[in-house]
């Protein structure tokens, strides 16, 4: 084929005069009779092509057979639009076509090919190739492509080596649910897909590759949400003899390239930094959006004694009093909305909802009649309050106040819409407890993972209060998402006996699990460290869209299903067979149930298809 000239979306007024061969797919067509425009478009975007009666009968009635989507080749002369659109780049050019190819045709689409379209997900994802054709979608995948490009520039300059670690490797313990992989040489043993390439790296540092990296594949088998999917992709890093802050350095030097080559935004480095404490009592998250004040207050000292019992009993009982005030709420919120809010806080174990406003220099509400004049003049200079606030407070444990007040800020902000647009705000946030209860499963685990050095004090404690220890970690944060973690390694196998010790391994679980990793750690490991972004993350983050699955060419949908491909599916008895493998009754239940799906919907596809038979 001969080579086109340009993407349609680059043809622009410097072309003018000059002739160009264009490929691409019809967006719309507008048959006038006597004249026929044709919108171009590809995946930089629409250039307006011209057919007339000069052009020959030909052309015209090429023109005319012409349907939207329909794979097409033009040659024409670019000349100035007699009515300019500022709206489009290409908008002050048109194309006078003299050569017009159908290369493919195309049926009529299950949904139009723009943004905005009002279609479910499930229909999108089933067509994702005509999706993918959209303009964001486009613009989303060619963004996350220039983040890769930075990036692998980046880390080449600064003496980097890229490195591949195992995709088929051994179940670990810790994290989320494996994806296992079933083995036909080792009948009933099983590989794991990576829930990230952890200790591959840190082994990669004990062979003396002292700064590697990689764009890693990870699984994990948990629920989905916006931003989850069982598959993804980290940027991964790890350095030999480093510390936090040259560790942060570099990350913030590819931040900084990223920003610049991607966006256009000279990133101001050093980054600030937050203690993990600080961000928990002003934010009530590890992971604050600090695009926005609304800090959250500690009021236990002025409610200490108050004759509301909700709050004195609460702080006597080893509680909390923390609230926070919404600029303009008092007029923007009614009693039944701020009610409302009640059920958000119900997910996180929160009794009730405490509010009142503040207007004309007056306090009112429903628990206004407990505040006396103490009370009112501490909380107007606690909260700097100016007139027509609303104030709500939760009481209750540290965690409940915390988790409560968290999603509250969040949502009052995005409700007044106080969150800046176009604004990427970045924040470290440093020093994290090295361990976290987790209420779901009723134990201790690692607050980032078990090979996490703990700072010097911590290493004493994990001899006698482990719990209590704090870690030589750090998470890089970016509009209130964790963009990516990392800490410092621990290099000495006493360090990490003990730390798996407190985590709850026997020693023979923790030589089964990790003894190749103890046994290394005996033969001269040195000190490292390392972080991982997450690539998906930061690509959603910039391209500014609320669902990951907008940056991922063919993502699955919150079921963790494909509807495209129809994946995870049934495989046929002999290949389990082979694998040694025998499902319960009620999997071939549902395999059935599977089949006669998938058996209708090919013949539907094939009712609608009938080029085969005529071929």
């Amino acid at each position: 084929m001969e080579k086109r000239t340009n993407y349609c979306g680059n043809i622009t007024a410097k072309y003018i005069g000059q002739k160009v061969n264009l490929y691409g797919w019809v967006q719309r067509v507008r048959n006038l009779g006597n004249l026929v425009f044709i919108d171009l478009r590809d995946r930089e975007g629409l250039v307006q092509v011209v057919i007339n009666h000069d052009s020959g009968q030909e052309l015209m009635h090429l023109a005319d057979q012409l349907g939207n989507e329909y794979v097409i080749q033009v040659k024409g002369e670019v000349v100035k639009r007699s009515s300019i659109n500022p709206e489009m780049k290409t908008g002050e050019v048109e194309i006078n076509a003299q050569e017009l190819i159908i290369l493919n045709k195309s049926q009529n689409p299950p949904f139009e090919i723009k943004d905005n379209i009002e279609v479910g997900e499930q229909t999108r994802l089933k067509y994702r190739y005509l999706d993918l054709r959209r303009p964001s979608l486009q613009k989303a995948l060619i963004l996350r492509s220039k983040i890769l490009q930075a990036t692998h520039e980046y880390f080449d300059k600064n003496g980097f080596i890229n490195i591949e670690t195992p995709i088929l490797g051994k179940s670990s313990p810790e994290g989320a649910r494996d994806y296992l992989v079933p083995s036909r040489i080792y009948p009933g043993s099983f590989y794991a897909l990576p829930q990230s390439p952890q200790l591959f790296k840190q082994l990669l540092m004990g062979a003396g590759f002292d700064k590697y990296y990689q764009l890693s594949r990870c699984f994990r088998d948990e629920d989905l949400r916006g931003d989850r999917q069982p598959e993804f992709t980290q940027i991964d890093m790890e350095t030999s003899f480093t510390d936090e802050e040259q560790v942060q350095e570099y990350t913030e030097g590819l931040l900084k390239k990223v920003m610049k080559d991607v966006m256009g935004i000279d990133l101001k480095t050093p980054i600030d930094r937050i203690t993990w404490t600080e961000a928990m009592n002003n934010y009530g998250t590890d992971k604050p959006d600090l695009r926005f004040g609304m800090k959250i207050h500690d009021l236990s000292p002025i409610f200490k004694n108050s004759d509301f019992k909700v709050f004195s009993n609460a702080i006597s009982a080893g509680g909390f009093v923390k609230g926070i005030a919404v600029k303009n709420g008092a007029e923007t919120y009614s009693r039944k909305q701020i009610e409302k809010k009640q059920d958000f806080i119900k997910r996180f174990h929160a009794k009730g909802l405490a509010w009142v406003k503040f207007e004309n220099e007056e306090f009112n509400g429903p628990i206004a009649r407990f505040l006396n004049e103490e009370n009112q003049a501490a909380l107007i200079k606690e909260f700097s309050l100016t007139g027509g606030e609303l104030l709500v407070f939760i009481a209750d444990k540290w965690k409940v106040c915390c988790d409560s007040l968290d999603h509250l800020r969040r949502e009052f902000a995005k409700e007044t819409n106080i969150i800046p647009k176009h604004v990427f705000n970045f924040v470290w946030v440093v020093d994290w407890p090295l361990f976290e209860y987790d209420e779901g499963i009723g134990r201790w685990i690692a607050a980032h993972h078990p090979f996490t050095m703990p700072d010097d004090e911590g290493i004493k404690l994990l001899d006698t209060d482990p719990h209590k220890a704090h870690a030589r970690s750090y998470d890089i944060v970016m509009n209130g998402d964790e963009l990516g973690g990392g800490s410092i390694r621990i290099h000495k196998r006493s360090i990490q006996e003990k730390m798996l010790k407190a985590l709850g391994f026997s020693k023979k679980r923790a030589y089964e699990q990790f003894g190749y990793l103890l046994d290394a750690l005996d033969m001269g490991f040195p000190p490292h460290a390392g972080l991982a972004i997450g690539l998906d993350r930061f690509a959603m983050l910039l391209a500014e869209k609320d669902n990951i699955r907008d940056v991922l060419a063919f993502p699955k949908n919150a079921n963790a299903s494909e509807p495209m491909m129809h994946a995870p599916a049934p495989v046929a008895e002999q290949q389990l067979a082979d694998l040694g493998i025998e499902v319960e009754a009620q999997y071939h239940e549902s395999v059935a149930k599977i089949e006669t799906t998938l058996k209708q919907q090919a013949e539907e596809t094939a009712a609608k298809n009938t080029s085969w038979d005529e071929n």
